[in-house]
């Protein structure tokens, strides 16, 4: 059984830690724990969110084939929607169509491990790069450009490719693939990094509580991916005047597909900026370390960008071509 001992330095990181766990119980994680002098030993059980007791060197009998996560919010694009030609090259540049891997990211019922956690991860991350690299306009800039577009908003596309496909985001599995419960944690890591879990996982469902089709996902993406924050860039004032573009896209889609909902195209633009309260660097400990080690993120950002889908990742299983 997973154990995670937290040192305790007084009674109100007792309590905080305490408040925290409180995530982990309503992500399905069954805690218990006891106080050992300045130690405070937690047990969760995760027997209820995987079907199955986690106790190390044993996976779960069965496993799901990362594949079958299709980048979509279950509410597929039909034949009569409005598509300006824009949006359509922007949906065209996904690399795993619907039609591909099924629906849905997450059935009920399914069972999701670790391992799978990180390759369905892997595979967000690759969407994301693979997606910009053949999207209009993009591959015209300077490769010097491309890369710190995307070393600046990989985390931003990462979460909007997880709301897409319904990520399952319970803390107790999040936090073991991490490898949190390796060594003892203070107190204060525990909460914070747990703290940025619940940021992610508000993020994500607050844009799969505005039900974005496949349509709105790509313009916010394109909108994100094209900004001018990024240091260094050539020509900003181009970059700039392409998330224009990508805005303006989005915004006739909304109003032509959503008539009904005039203060839609205004909703879907304030998630924008909330994003970035998604900490990247949590995102890479969460998802990424068990994959490439200590390979930094924008290293292998760069290297999928330069690589294209001929780049293989470090498990074998999941090369990305």
């Amino acid at each position: 059984m997973l154990t995670f001992c937290i040192q305790m330095v007084n009674e109100s990181s007792v309590f905080a830690v305490a408040s925290s766990c409180i995530h982990w119980v309503k992500a399905g994680c069954r805690l218990q724990w006891h106080l050992t002098g300045q130690t405070l030993i937690i047990f969760p059980t995760f027997s209820i969110m995987f079907g199955y007791s986690v106790q190390r060197g044993r996976m779960p009998p069965t496993q799901p084939n990362p594949g079958q996560y299709a980048l979509t919010n279950g509410d597929p694009l039909n034949g009569h929607c409005y598509l300006s030609g824009y949006i359509s090259l922007l949906l065209r540049a996904e690399p795993y169509p619907t039609s591909r891997y099924g629906s849905q990211c997450m059935q009920p019922n399914n069972i999701m491990g670790i391992e799978n956690i990180c390759e369905l991860a892997a595979r967000l991350l690759f969407s994301a790069v693979e997606w910009a690299r053949n999207i209009p306009f993009f591959p015209d800039l300077q490769i010097t450009d491309q890369v710190s577009l995307l070393r600046l908003t990989w985390s931003e596309l990462f979460v909007l490719n997880a709301a897409q496909c319904s990520m399952p985001l319970h803390v107790a599995p999040l936090l073991a693939a991490a490898g949190l419960h390796a060594s003892p944690m203070s107190a204060d890591r525990v909460v914070a990094f747990m703290d940025h879990i619940r940021i992610f996982q508000e993020q994500v469902e607050k844009l799969k509580a505005l039900h974005v089709d496949s349509a709105e996902y790509s313009c916010l993406k394109a909108i994100v991916l094209f900004t001018s924050d990024a240091c260094g860039l050539s020509d900003a004032a181009h970059i700039e005047s392409l998330q224009e573009k990508s805005q303006c896209a989005l915004e006739e889609y909304v109003r032509s597909q959503y008539p009904n909902q005039p203060s839609r195209f205004g909703k879907l633009l304030l998630r924008l900026p909330s994003l970035r309260t998604v900490s990247s660097s949590v995102i890479e400990q969460l998802f990424f370390v068990r994959l490439v080690g200590k390979t930094p993120i924008e290293t292998l950002i760069r290297d999928m960008l330069l690589s294209g889908s001929s780049f293989n990742w470090p498990y074998m299983s999941i090369q990305c071509s």
